[in-house]
């Protein structure tokens, strides 16, 4: 079983502030885990669909989502769709399974109603600058809730996962000098060009 709790103190680090999104992705992507009966990944066999999609007002609950479950941009293995919710699928790719978890509005809404949002955030306060024991108390609910009143967890099911196919090809590009997967690459003229330098 995997145990948010394990996970605060770096995830604390790794995302640099104290807050409670963050933590709830911690929750959220552990409850998946367990969910789906596996354990941190080091390579790509797990797969982490978010939907928060951009400028999304509490965005450092992916930052919990990735130290959890191992899932990064320089894996490539997570990803946001732009939906503007809470929700995790996360994906199984070596049995084909998934589960999708989310906060319970009633538990986000509670979040929302403390001071940490109405008199800091919502105001335009850094999260580094609110203070530690406004948040501290957020933090602690949302690491103590037992499961079942803090998230919707949903049954496991099958899921059609394809692979996309990677590259190692690449150039340089003659005006810049800089390397470009070659996918990327533009021909004009006689020159091989990333995409900056053909837009000139």
């Amino acid at each position: 079983m995997v145990d948010p709790k394990e996970w605060l103190e770096f995830g604390q680090k790794f995302h640099g502030h104290k807050c409670p999104a963050m933590p709830n992705g911690l929750r959220v992507a552990a409850a998946a885990m367990n969910k789906l009966g596996v354990e941190r990944t080091g390579d790509s066999n797990l797969h982490a669909i978010l939907e928060l999609g951009e400028h999304h007002c509490a965005h450092c609950f992916a930052d919990g989502v990735q130290v959890i479950t191992g899932c990064t941009m320089g894996k490539e293995n997570i990803e946001s769709v732009p939906m503007g919710k809470w929700g995790l699928t996360l994906v199984d790719k070596k049995t084909n399974r998934a589960v999708r978890v989310t906060p319970k509005a009633e538990s986000m809404l509670a979040t929302k109603n403390t001071a940490f949002f109405n008199d800091y955030r919502m105001k335009g306060v850094p999260p580094t600058q609110v203070p530690i024991e406004i948040v501290q108390p957020l933090i602690d609910k949302v690491m103590n809730t037992p499961d079942e009143e803090m998230l919707n967890i949903s049954e496991v099911f099958d899921y059609d996962w394809k692979e996309p196919k990677g590259t190692y090809d690449g150039f340089v590009c003659d005006e810049c000098g800089e390397m470009v997967v070659e996918k990327y690459g533009r021909i004009k003229g006689d020159k091989k060009l990333c995409i900056a330098c053909a837009n000139k």
